[in-house]
């Protein structure tokens, strides 16, 4: 598997290296192994890992079918998964709705203070007032005596099943563009229809992020399966590289997060 590094970034290979040593752990020991969760582009190097043993695969679970942010079961081809697997506890957020509002901001900056690593909780989930989030179910008792407040709201943090998660289906609609290269300023230029100047600006501002990591070159290469979010303007995910034009630019799908 050596070959494969080469399908991705350098600042990839600490990743890769954690999944092959995963995957060698499986086929050695002949058990399932479950990572912590993973970004969409975290996952398709998984994918494309696993695709790459004969008696090995792979399923995905984030507590619903419509999270972003999914744990990976890697398992020996013999074995059927199951919900318990992905050892996922869902917590619910109440608050006093009528007095004051969450954002999804407000609650990623608290559990992060609290020393948690963002690979151990997945999507944070909002519903007209409801609010809920997934974690690892080994922090289960950290989070519950932890987190009494987001911000200045006195909360209480409910465990809750998790046939019980809000179904929030993210909507992407699609459009196919042309740009010179895949640097992030051309691709955010033509996908916005802003200048590159203006695009360069605001990714040396620090505005600027790629798979949830503030990017600060405006030549960084995207690749398929990223997710770009450019504050004030939202998200978009490059979806599909295809071929060149005549004039040689490169089409691309992105998607628009709506």
């Amino acid at each position: 598997m050596e070959g494969i590094y080469q399908h991705f970034r350098e600042e990839e290979y600490p990743f890769i290296d954690q999944i092959l040593e995963i995957t060698m752990q499986v086929t050695d020991e002949y058990t399932p192994k479950l990572t912590d969760f993973l970004d969409p582009r975290q996952r398709f190097i998984v994918q494309t890992i696993i695709g790459g043993y004969d008696n090995i695969e792979v399923a995905f679970s984030g507590g619903t079918p419509f999270t972003e942010r999914k744990r990976a079961l890697i398992y020996p081809d013999y074995y059927t998964p199951e919900d318990e697997d992905f050892n996922l506890t869902l917590f619910h957020i109440r608050y006093p709705v009528k007095f004051t509002t969450l954002s999804h901001q407000k609650i990623l900056g608290t559990l992060m203070s609290l020393g948690i690593k963002r690979d151990i909780f997945g999507d944070i989930v909002n519903l007209g007032d409801e609010w809920q989030f997934f974690a690892d179910a080994e922090m289960e008792n950290y989070i519950l005596n932890q987190l009494d407040k987001i911000g200045k709201v006195n909360i209480m943090l409910e465990k809750w099943p998790l046939d019980e998660a809000l179904q929030v289906e993210q909507v992407w609609t699609g459009e196919m563009i042309t740009a010179s290269s895949l640097r992030l300023d051309s691709i955010i230029a033509n996908a916005l229809h802003l200048s590159r100047q203006k695009v360069k600006q605001m990714i040396q501002a620090k505005l600027v992020k790629v798979n949830w990591k503030v990017i600060e070159n405006p030549d960084f290469e995207c690749e398929e399966e990223d997710i770009l979010s450019v504050r004030g303007y939202g998200r978009m995910k490059l979806m599909q590289i295809h071929g060149r034009t005549k004039k040689d630019k490169i089409r691309m799908d992105i998607g628009f997060l709506k």
